[in-house]
């Protein structure tokens, strides 16, 4: 009896140490969370997030708080299980953050890249709003392409069969909206003065180009800068555009709330779908927030993760969210997803 109890002993603390080698191995999985809440509004680290030098900014009584999700990179099986027991966190194969064949630094390089991008999108969309258009310039005119005398380098390009062209991507697009081979009417500026030249594209690469290198600028008398560091994702986009918005108008967007929201945004304004819609409802929650605004594209992931007592309110562009947040000022019922 006595060395069978031993066996018994010995295999049960075997069977622990296995355990627990086991469940302090890493895994192939990473732990999506809650991250931290900024508002925009509002100052991070001691300064402002939205910086504006040359012109009066207004106050606001409420907040406008861009979301994010935090990563836990390096996952072991202890840390995954409760992750998944966990109703605020989310256990997902590494691969859909971390692709394979790239690097957790060049990942985070790329987000911080994309960070700097989602920035520069809310200004020129923020600013439109604002009454400061943009202007597509064309920076380079090449020699032998199809638009070479017709077009000069510094030409303002306005408009293409009619339609506006409102930033250097929206010129592209309406390039290549019609087959290579088409005569197209194209309306600019050059020295003050309005005119229009026909202009057929050709196939390059592919697609259809007029040889033209576009640029673009909007000119506005005062600096705008946004300080934020140590986040990356393209994601806040549209709470930074909304931001700027309250800054400079003397309305409140916000009604006194705290406002929470994400979405990407374009230079036209139009708001895209992002990731951890879950996650950032819980954040979001956590800081108080009375309503948040999500992109039309994750509204259905949204209703399938609510939080309660916070209203999720449905936007797919910049003018969206503007109504959106004027209805609720004004006691009305916003579109909900």
């Amino acid at each position: 009896m006595r060395r069978r109890g031993v066996t018994v002993l010995l295999g049960a603390l075997l069977t622990t140490l296995l355990s627990i080698g086991v469940l302090g191995a890493p895994i192939p999985y990473v732990v999506l969370g809650p991250g931290p809440t900024v508002n925009t509004l509002g100052t991070n680290d001691g300064r402002e997030v939205i910086q504006v030098s040359g012109r009066e900014t207004s106050t606001s009584a409420g907040q406008l708080r861009m979301t994010t999700v935090g990563v836990q990179p390096t996952v072991k099986l202890r840390a995954a299980i409760a992750g998944w027991l966990s109703k605020d966190e989310a256990v997902v194969p590494r691969e859909l953050v971390y692709p394979p064949g790239e690097s957790q630094e060049e990942v985070e390089k790329r987000n911080a890249e994309d960070f700097q991008n989602s920035q520069s999108s809310a200004e020129t969309a923020a600013l439109v709003k604002l009454g400061y258009p943009v202007e597509v310039v064309a920076k380079e005119v090449a020699a032998d392409g199809p638009a070479a005398g017709a077009l000069k380098a510094g030409d303002v390009v306005t408009t293409v069969d009619g339609a506006k062209v409102t930033s250097a991507s929206r010129l592209v697009e309406l390039v290549r909206g019609k087959p290579a081979g088409t005569a197209l009417t194209i309306g600019y500026v050059r020295d003050g003065a309005a005119g229009t030249a026909t202009v057929t594209s050709r196939e390059s690469d592919g697609r259809p180009r007029i040889g033209v290198v576009p640029d673009q600028r909007q000119p506005h008398p005062f600096t705008l800068k946004i300080d934020l560091k140590d986040i990356g994702g393209p994601s806040a986009g549209l709470m930074f555009a909304l931001g700027i918005i309250d800054k400079l108008k003397p309305e409140d967007l916000t009604g006194g709330k705290i406002i929470a929201g994400t979405g990407t945004i374009d230079d036209e304004g139009r708001v895209g779908p992002i990731g951890g819609i879950a996650q950032k409802l819980v954040g979001a929650k956590k800081a108080g927030a009375k309503v948040f605004l999500v992109p039309a594209d994750n509204c259905a992931e949204a209703v399938r993760n609510p939080q309660p007592g916070l209203p999720m309110l449905r936007v797919g562009s910049l003018d969206e969210a503007l109504t959106a947040l004027d209805t609720l000022r004004a006691g009305g019922e916003p579109a909900r997803c």
